[in-house]
């Protein structure tokens, strides 16, 4: 105990070889005793060689093998870092104990399994002894495991050097409880082939091995052991049960990073067509699945035409299900199918061409055309029924620009096709979104269970209305009857919102919290409450956290009945006539309005030529009402230009290559407001970032933003700059004022990242004959050629703007962007931008050369931007 106290390891191995086995046996109680005195945190403060010293002792005095083997297994919680100990004290005792400890490691590790710590005692004996090594899974599982931590060709170095090797890696292939690893796999393929192993069990082992792991798993141990032809061959019926599985999983569809390792899975399967056959209707839904899964049942289907396995219905099928999707590349390969089966039997030319007809459904007209092109490579062996289901196809689906192609192709005038006669070209109507008008928003809210409702809303959803109508009933309804509004309130306030960097509406919760009386909600487990503490960062959440504070003070004053602020429509205008008789109330019962909510009031009024307005408002004598008169009389707040310098404004397809952000308002108008009011018009430099933005937190401001400035859409859009997303867009393009360079580079920029907001702001500006096609044009190929927006999301969000009639509106835009796109090298994608400027171009009926488009369509060759730029050039002569 002394040599053990002392951390001696030499010495106590010195002892225990000394002392017999008596002598040794009665020291054990001891060293019992004191390890379990110890306990883990006793344990803990000693140093590693008196934890060594400890655990060898009470190894080395174990009375017999087998009482040594039973504490290796389960006599110790606690046990030194290394294993070097276990293996210095065994090599104390003599060869038959230490055989006869193996022997009986094994049958306790039979009955219960134990740390892998045995496994290096035990393979320490047998390599030293030369005894037998146990056959149990744990011991050969430890053994593995002594090999697997390499690549394949160091595993395979390894087992070659092992002298156990032989003997035991017969007995893994059959223990299917042994765990694998693909190295470990590719190095029993190297002894299989020197006849160590056997092949046939290896096969049945990796088939085993895959077919429960999920295919991302399962891939590296399939691929570890290729199969002969003859193992190709046998195990067919393994394969397709395996391919069952995954084309089960496939049909669930998913993102790339789930399909993808089960369609490489199922290619490295390799089955052949006659085994791919009985999964046929598997691959035809796979058709209507996400572009990889049904361009992996097209490629699966056409590998079973090519080997006769595919009746003529199921291509056709196949043809309903693809040629009509959005994916360009699907189409393609369909149709280059649908020529390889008529090249291949002219025979079945009728129906191939009809079927290839159903792309003429197709937006672009570039996949138009090259179906047009096959019906007229095999036209010659179709018959005269088929001639008319094409015509009739090429009719109702075919734009202007190829109609008279397929008219002289199939022998009868297609509508739309200009001919010699010099019949005038037909405009298709252009069709735009219906504007409603001005959403009203309902009066004020009646009743406290009304408001609680209105601040659940704003709780939930941040919307403008409900914050708006929940302000202005909280001042209402707490004027007459608090007690009952705090009741009402209650259900509401049981969960807080979260708390944000900039003030917001949700911050609302703050307000209805004081009129209850109730605790501060917490931040970092202190007491929070944003309207005390005055915090706020960007200029429209200072404005917003102004009324929020000013209207906590309204309503423990109780001087102010109700808010002026409150908007009669959504985008969050005033009513001129409405502002005028609610400071005409507030005169009459003697009450000077709060100054933020005033100055919130006079940015949201709707200036009017109503002179029965203008006289009332004329007539108004307090201090509020004289500041709102001169406001209506003098225009309000004056709209600013947010073109940046530099840029060129006669002609914008003439800007250079760049970014070209929108020129913040600046701050010399001097209008007559509040400095918090102020800084949200731009005219207030405090807070202002160097570059005139306050770009880290304007995306938290965008949803009350615009409703700030409701008649100042475009000073809105150039002050938030890059932070737009498409609700604020929307917001935007609802909200009143002129559409400036600041709204159309916002609609640039999102074109190229969220289409839907960007497109739908596009149309909205059309409908309301404020969109400047040539300004926009412009912008989008200054971001293209500066390569800030993708030129494929570009047009094909405008191809989207196309496909709802509004074809005239994008013909503006590529008409004048064409130029620029076109210049010197054309952008990539211009193949894309002339087959959608040919689309829209014909549906309006433009007319009058484009001289870029004259040069690329002069071009030899036969690539699609030339092509389409010949069909252009056709269309608009």
């Amino acid at each position: 105990m002394t040599l053990v106290e002392a951390g001696d390891v030499p010495g106590v191995l010195r002892a225990l070889g000394e002392l017999g086995a008596e002598q040794r046996a009665a020291q054990l109680p001891e060293l019992d005793a004191r390890y379990e005195e110890l306990g883990f945190p006793g344990w803990l403060e000693l140093t590693v060689e008196q934890r060594v010293a400890l655990a060898g002792a009470r190894l080395g005095c174990q009375p017999t093998s087998e009482a040594a083997a039973r504490h290796l297994h389960h006599g110790g919680r606690y046990v030194p870092p290394h294993d070097d100990w276990m293996v210095d004290v065994v090599e104390l005792f003599p060869v038959a104990w230490r055989t006869e400890l193996v022997a009986r490691l094994d049958e306790q590790v039979r009955e219960r399994s134990g740390s892998q710590r045995l496994h290096l005692v035990v393979d320490h004996i047998v390599r030293t002894t030369g005894c037998p090594m146990p056959e149990s899974d744990y011991f050969l599982s430890g053994w593995l495991s002594s090999h697997h931590r390499a690549t394949s060709e160091g595993v395979l170095e390894r087992l070659r050097e092992d002298p156990l090797a032989p003997k035991l890696l017969p007995l893994v292939l059959e223990r299917s409880s042994l765990p694998f690893t693909p190295q470990l796999l590719s190095a029993l393929c190297a002894f299989a082939a020197e006849g160590t192993v056997d092949r046939a069990a290896l096969v049945r082992r990796t088939f085993a091995i895959v077919a429960d792991a999920h295919p991302t798993a399962a891939l590296p141990y399939w691929q570890a052991v290729p199969l002969t032809g003859d193992e190709h061959a046998r195990t067919a019926p393994e394969r397709t049960a395996l391919a069952e599985k995954l084309l089960t999983r496939l049909l669930q569809d998913g993102a790339p990073k789930t399909v993808t390792p089960v369609m490489t899975f199922l290619r490295a399967l390799a089955l052949t067509p006659a085994e791919q056959a009985p999964f046929l209707r598997h691959h035809v839904a796979l058709l209507d699945l996400s572009s990889p899964v049904a361009a992996y049942g097209q490629e699966v289907l056409r590998e079973l035409d090519e080997a006769g396995l595919l009746e003529e219905d199921v291509l056709s099928e196949a043809c309903e299900r693809v040629l009509l999707r959005p994916e360009k590349k699907l189409v393609r390969a369909q149709l280059s199918w649908l020529d390889r089966v008529a090249r291949r039997e002219p025979a079945r030319a009728g129906r191939i061409s009809v079927c290839a007809a159903l792309a003429f459904g197709q937006p672009d007209v570039s996949v138009q055309e090259r179906a047009l092109n096959l019906v007229a490579r095999h036209l010659k062996n179709a018959g005269d029924p088929v001639r008319a289901q094409l015509r009739t196809a090429a009719a109702a689906s075919l734009g202007p620009a190829l109609a008279a192609r397929a008219a002289q192709l199939l022998g009868a005038e297609a509508p739309g096709a200009e001919h010699d006669t010099g019949t005038e070209r037909v405009t298709e109507a252009e069709v735009l979104p219906h504007l409603p008008g001005l959403r009203p928003v309902p009066g004020p809210v009646g009743t406290a269970v009304e408001v609680a409702q209105e601040l659940a809303v704003v709780l939930a959803d941040d919307d403008v209305v409900a914050f708006e109508r929940a302000l202005d009933g909280l001042v209402r309804q707490a004027r007459l009857d608090r007690e009952a509004l705090s009741r009402a309130l209650e259900p509401v306030m049981r969960r807080a919102p979260g708390v944000h960097r900039d003030c917001g509406q949700s911050d609302l919760y703050d307000v209805a919290a004081a009129v209850r009386g109730d605790e501060p909600r917490r931040l970092y487990g202190r007491p929070h409450r944003r309207i005390s503490h005055g915090e706020a960062i960007s200029p429209p959440g200072k404005l917003l956290m102004a009324r929020l504070i000013e209207a906590l003070d309204v309503i423990e004053s109780g001087a102010q009945p109700f808010l002026l602020a409150l908007p009669t429509h959504a985008t969050g205008a005033v009513d001129a006539g409405v502002l005028v008789e609610r400071v005409a109330e507030l005169e009459r019962a003697r009450v000077e309005p709060a100054p933020v909510d005033l100055a919130q009031a006079l940015l949201r009024v709707t200036l009017t030529s109503d002179e029965r307005v203008l006289r009332a408002a004329g007539g108004l004598r307090s201090e509020a009402g004289r500041r709102l008169a001169r406001w209506l009389r003098e225009g309000g707040l004056p709209h600013q230009d947010s073109t940046p310098e530099k840029w060129p404004v006669a002609d914008p397809t003439d800007a250079p290559p760049g970014l070209w952000e929108p020129v913040s308002p600046g701050p010399d108008h001097g209008v007559p407001l509040p400095p918090v009011a102020a800084a949200v018009c731009g005219t207030y430099e405090l807070g202002r970032s160097p570059g005139g933005g306050y770009s880290l937190y304007d995306a938290y401001a965008a949803p009350y933003w615009v409703a700030q400035l409701p008649h100042h859409r475009d000073e809105v859009a150039a002050y938030a700059k890059s932070c737009v997303d498409g609700r604020m867009l929307a917001l935007l393009a609802e909200a009143g004022g002129p559409a400036g360079y600041a709204l159309h580079w916002q609609i640039a920029c999102r074109l190229g990242e969220d289409r839907d907001s960007a497109v739908d702001t596009l149309l909205v500006l059309a409908a309301q004959g404020q969109l400047d096609g040539r300004l926009l044009a412009g912008q989008l190929q200054a971001l293209i050629r500066n390569r800030s927006s993708s030129p494929k999301r570009v047009v094909d969000a405008l191809r989207a703007a196309a496909g709802t009639g509004a074809y005239a509106t994008v013909w503006s835009v590529l008409e004048a962007a064409l130029p620029a796109l076109l210049r010197g090298t054309p952008v990539r994608e211009a193949g894309a931008f002339l087959a959608l400027a040919v689309e829209c171009a014909s549906r309006c009926a433009a007319e009058g050369p484009i001289p870029e488009v004259e040069v690329v369509a002069a071009r030899t060759g036969s690539s699609q931007t030339v092509k389409h730029a010949r069909l252009l050039r056709d269309v608009l002569r």
